[in-house]
């Protein structure tokens, strides 16, 4: 205790079951600031996996089917998991080899993004999925900021193409234009004749 209040620092027991106890001299105000610091930054790394749900029906059209399938390929690169959900209705529930065959066409045609967690299961008229994304979600948030920053570029370089092109064609044009010989009231008018 002398010794803290010499250095004007705390004394902290670090660990009071020890034998003898063990206690460090601190300074305890930096030293909750840092571990709230620490706790902060993992907070903000942890990644929180959202479910995200599809709905489909067994006869669902082949137009219908892309446009979910698109949707789900879509939370897997965003890196969620995705819930699948074939509703049947009156006696479609008589056929579920139709649910089952709809979902594992989709798990095949989504296999690159995504991996089956949760293998179909009937639970009353329903029929349930779960897919699991491939990468994780702070993977998935690099990689789709760099495809943004990559676009970008290009976006730009296209742009610079175009003003250059459109520059090239300006000065051609002002080019002709100065080549072209103007044409004064006396160039029209026959030389042998004098007025």
């Amino acid at each position: 205790m002398r010794l803290a209040r010499e250095s004007e620092l705390d004394l902290v027991e670090v660990a009071p079951q020890a034998k003898p106890p063990v206690a460090k001299l601190m300074d305890y105000g930096k030293f909750k600031y840092e571990n709230a610091q620490k706790e902060r930054e993992n907070r903000r790394n942890q990644s929180n996996v959202l479910v995200k749900e599809m709905k489909l029906r067994p006869k669902i059209d082949e137009h219908d089917y892309e446009t979910k399938k698109g949707h789900v390929v879509r939370f897997l690169k965003g890196g969620d998991k995705v819930k699948i959900t074939i509703m049947f209705r009156g006696r479609e529930q008589s056929r579920p080899e139709l649910g089952f065959n709809l979902l594992k066409r989709l798990a095949e045609d989504v296999d690159e993004f995504g991996t089956i967690e949760f293998p179909p299961k009937q639970e009353g008229r329903n029929m349930l999925m779960i897919l699991t994304p491939t990468r994780k979600k702070g993977q998935a948030r690099v990689e789709h900021e760099k495809e943004k920053e990559l676009k970008a570029a290009e976006r730009a370089a296209d742009e610079e193409l175009e003003r250059e092109s459109l520059a090239a064609t300006r000065a051609r044009a002002e080019a002709e234009e100065k080549k072209a010989k103007k044409k004064g009231p006396a160039d029209n008018m026959d030389p042998d004749i004098d007025l």
